[in-house]
Parts: structure tokens; C-alpha cells; sequence
């Protein structure tokens, strides 16, 4: 099973991704951030260094999809190549960091890996506000994000609520985080256990009915 954690900058995807492999048993797949060498200067001079940044965040979030597609463990994955592409890059499009002519390439590369690729079992979007997201990029520290606009924030936000509610076709679990404290609150984590569970439990009614009599 492929299950992915979605969110903006700052929602908690990292934190609660390495809590539910730890919970569930679940292998990680942590986002290449801090690896990808294009991301200092892309903070500094976004529409220079975004198409370097988004072909390689692209590259490796497609060997995680080549390499989950093999496994046989539960994989859970800290944001998927679909969020990368139809909210990040798209929002580097529309910001005019990208051209019109890096852009349609950078998505006829996409466009090629979805032949041999799945969307996740579960996709778990965790939903926050500007502000929220403001005081944890702040409160973790990293400097090369702590000049990130508000707008740039703002604008990814609404491009996930478009995605998640409008445009993607995988099976979601919202979770409003705002007021969820999952890592120091057991009941926070706990009411979020309670939540994945009802879906991997109607997942598994799911599978029990298209493949039942074969596995009979």
C-alpha cells in the first residue's frame, strides 16, 4: 500500500510522516529538500534557479514511484510527485518563474513518467492556514526559508485546496491541523489514527470485494 502525506510549507508533513511509519510499521520516504542542490539559490533568485529546482525535486520523487511500485511493504511518503507538479511547479509557472516554454517541457516530462506510474492508496492532506504555516517555518529555523513571501505561501495554498478538492482523482483524507498539536498532544495524534484507520479499513473492504473470489 502507497500512502502519501500533502500539505504546504510548514503543515507538519514530516513530522507526522516519520510518526505514522513509526505507529503503523510503515516505511518512510522522506522529500529530497535539503539535498536538492538548487534550493539556497532558488530562495534567492526564483526565476533563474526554479526550473533547475523543480527537475530535480521531479527526478526524485519519480525513483521513489519506480521504487514503491516494487516494494512490498507499506510505504508512506512525505509529499508526492503530484503535489511537486500541479502546485509547486505550476505555481513557479504562473508567478513567472518559469516560461511557457520551460514549463510545457518540464510537463511533457511529467506527462512521460505517468506511463508507468500510480497515484497513491491514500493521499492525507493536511489543510493549514497562512498564519499557521508562518509560525512553524519560523519556529524550526531553516534559513533558507525564513525569507519566504506571504504570497508565495498564500498562493500555494489556494492551489492545494484546488487540487485536492477540484482536480485530483485518488481517494483524500483532509485534516484540518491548525488546532492539532500531533506531536507533543497524544489525543491530537490519536484522533488522527482514529481517521486513517476508517480508511484503510474501507480500503481494505474495497480490495476484499474486487479481488475476493480470486483470492478464494
Amino acid at each position: 500500500m502507497y500512502i502519501a502525506i500533502a500539505g504546504n510549507i510548514g503543515s507538519g508533513k514530516t513530522t507526522l510522516t516519520n510518526m505514522l511509519a513509526k505507529h503503523y510499521g510503515w516505511e518512510p520516504r522522506m522529500e529530497s529538500v535539503l539535498q536538492n542542490p538548487y534550493l539556497q539559490d532558488y530562495y534567492e533568485n526564483m526565476s533563474r534557479w526554479s526550473l533547475n529546482l523543480e527537475v530535480f525535486f521531479l527526478k526524485e520523487r519519480f525513483r521513489d514511484l519506480l521504487e514503491i511500485e516494487k516494494s512490498t511493504n507499506t510505504i508512506v511518503q512525505d509529499r508526492s510527485i503530484f503535489e511537486g507538479v500541479h502546485i509547486f511547479a505550476a505555481n513557479n509557472h504562473e508567478m513567472g518563474n518559469m516560461s511557457d516554454r520551460d514549463y510545457e517541457t518540464y510537463m511533457g516530462l511529467f506527462d512521460s513518467m505517468m506511463m508507468v506510474a500510480r497515484l497513491p492508496d491514500l493521499m492525507v492532506y493536511l489543510r493549514s492556514t497562512v498564519p499557521h504555516l508562518v509560525e512553524n517555518i519560523h519556529s524550526r529555523g531553516r534559513d533558507y526559508e525564513q525569507n519566504i513571501q506571504l504570497d508565495y505561501l498564500k498562493n500555494l495554498n489556494n492551489r492545494y485546496e484546488d487540487f485536492i478538492m477540484n482536480k485530483y482523482t485518488g481517494r483524500t483524507l483532509v485534516i484540518d491541523v491548525d488546532n492539532l498539536n500531533f506531536l507533543y498532544s497524544r489525543e491530537d495524534f490519536a484522533s488522527i489514527i482514529k481517521r486513517i484507520d476508517e480508511e484503510l479499513a474501507a480500503l481494505q473492504n474495497i480490495n476484499n470485494t474486487l479481488f475476493g473470489d480470486t483470492l478464494r
